[in-house]
C-alpha cells in the first residue's frame, strides 16, 4: 500500500461522510441506539451484530422483533425472566438462528451479569497489558461464551481468530462499544480504538484490495488484521474508524 497523501483525504472525507446520525438510520447500529442504559445497549448491540448477514432491513426488523419478545427491557428481561416469559422465544427465526440458539444466549447474559456489571470483561479478562490487538479478547471470548451446557450448534453463531474467522459481527460489536462518535457508543474503556480490528465482509474486502489495503484473497482473519495494520498508517490510535467508509463505498457507492 502507498501511503500517499490522495489515500489518506480520500479516505478522511469518506470516514467523516458516513460517521453521521443520518447512517444510523438504515443500520444495525440503530438497535443498540434505541436505549440509554448501558447493560441494555450492550445485549441490544450484541444481538444486532450477531443477526448481521443478510440483508439490512431484515436484520433491523428481527432485532426490533426480539427487542420487543423482551418488553424493551432486555437487561432486565435476561436477569430475571420466568420460565413462562422465556417460553415465547422458543419459536424466534433468523436464519440459521433459532429458538435453541437464543434461550442459550440469554443465559449467557443471566449468568454474566449476575456476576458482572458490563458485558466489557467478557473480552478484556482475556487480553494482556499493551494488547496490539483484541485478537486474545475474542479468542477468551468464544470460550467464555460457551462454559454453560448447549448444543453444538449454537457455536456456529460465535466465531474466532482460533478458527481463521475474520470474526466481522463480534468486531463490529466491539466496533459499537469502544469508539464514540455519532454512530458507535463508546460505552467501554479498558479496551481501545486503537485496539480494534476491522470488520471484514466480502464488500470491504473488495474496495480494501482496490485500494491496496489488503493483498489476501480471503476474507479471513489474516485479512483482517492485514486491512487493520494498512488502516493503521492512516490512524495509528483509531484505525477502525475507516470500517464506514469502505462500508459506504462497497455497499452503498457500489464501489
Amino acid at each position: 500500500m502507498e501511503n500517499n497523501n490522495s489515500l489518506v483525504d480520500f479516505m478522511n472525507r469518506k470516514a467523516a461522510e458516513y460517521s453521521t446520525r443520518q447512517f444510523i438510520m438504515g443500520d444495525p447500529v440503530q438497535i443498540p441506539h434505541l436505549f440509554t442504559k448501558k447493560q441494555d445497549r450492550e445485549i441490544a448491540g450484541f444481538f444486532a451484530a450477531i443477526f448481521a448477514w443478510g440483508n439490512r432491513t431484515t436484520i433491523i426488523a428481527k432485532s426490533r422483533e426480539l427487542m420487543g419478545m423482551m418488553d424493551m427491557r432486555p437487561h432486565d428481561f435476561c436477569l430475571h425472566a420466568s420460565a413462562r416469559e422465556l417460553r415465547p422465544l422458543a419459536d424466534f427465526r433468523h436464519r440459521t438462528f433459532n429458538g435453541d440458539d437464543l434461550l442459550y444466549f440469554v443465559d449467557f447474559f443471566r449468568r454474566h451479569y449476575r456476576r458482572q456489571d458490563s458485558l466489557e470483561t467478557a473480552f478484556s479478562q482475556g487480553m494482556d497489558p499493551g494488547d496490539h490487538t483484541v485478537e486474545k479478547g475474542l479468542v477468551y471470548f468464544r470460550e467464555y461464551f460457551f462454559a454453560g451446557e448447549h448444543l453444538r450448534r449454537t457455536e456456529k453463531h460465535i466465531a474466532s481468530p482460533l478458527q481463521h474467522s475474520a470474526c466481522k459481527r463480534l468486531n463490529m460489536f466491539l466496533r459499537w462499544m469502544v469508539r464514540k462518535d455519532e454512530v458507535d457508543l463508546g460505552l467501554w474503556t479498558e479496551i481501545s480504538p486503537a485496539q480494534l480490528i476491522c470488520p471484514l465482509d466480502l464488500h470491504v474486502m473488495r474496495v480494501a484490495r482496490r485500494f491496496g489495503l489488503v493483498t489476501r484473497k480471503q476474507a479471513d482473519w489474516q485479512a483482517a488484521l492485514e486491512l487493520t495494520e494498512n488502516l493503521r498508517r492512516l490512524d495509528p490510535a483509531d484505525p477502525v474508524r475507516y470500517d464506514l467508509a469502505l462500508f459506504g463505498l462497497g455497499i452503498i457507492e457500489k464501489y
